[in-house]
C-alpha cells in the first residue's frame, strides 16, 4: 500500500504541473497556479515524510498534513479556468 500511495500522490503531483502549464497566465491566476502546484507536490512530499515517522502517532499526525495539503489543492483547483491570450506554460 506504502509504494501505491507514493506512486500516486507523485503522478498526482506531475499531473497537476501538466495541467498547470496550459492555464492562462495573468495576474489573477499566476498566484493560485504557484499554489496549487506547493500543495499538490506537498502531498506527495509529506506522504513520504508519513511513511517514515518515528511512531504510530507521528504517522497519523503527518497524514493530517497531506490531508490538508490535498484539500487545499482541490479547493484551488475547483477554481476553473480563467480566460486569457498568455498561458503560463
Amino acid at each position: 500500500m506504502s509504494d501505491e500511495l507514493k506512486n500516486r500522490t507523485k503522478k498526482f503531483a506531475l499531473d497537476v504541473i501538466g495541467l498547470c502549464a496550459g492555464l492562462p497566465c495573468t495576474p489573477e491566476t499566476r498566484h493560485a497556479i504557484g499554489q496549487v502546484i506547493r500543495s499538490s507536490s506537498s502531498v506527495a512530499a509529506n506522504y513520504r515524510s508519513a511513511c517514515r515517522g518515528k511512531s504510530k502517532a507521528d504517522f497519523i499526525a503527518k497524514l493530517g498534513i497531506v490531508e490538508e495539503e490535498a484539500d487545499e489543492a482541490n479547493v484551488l483547483g475547483s477554481r476553473g479556468r480563467t480566460g486569457g491570450a498568455r498561458y503560463c506554460g
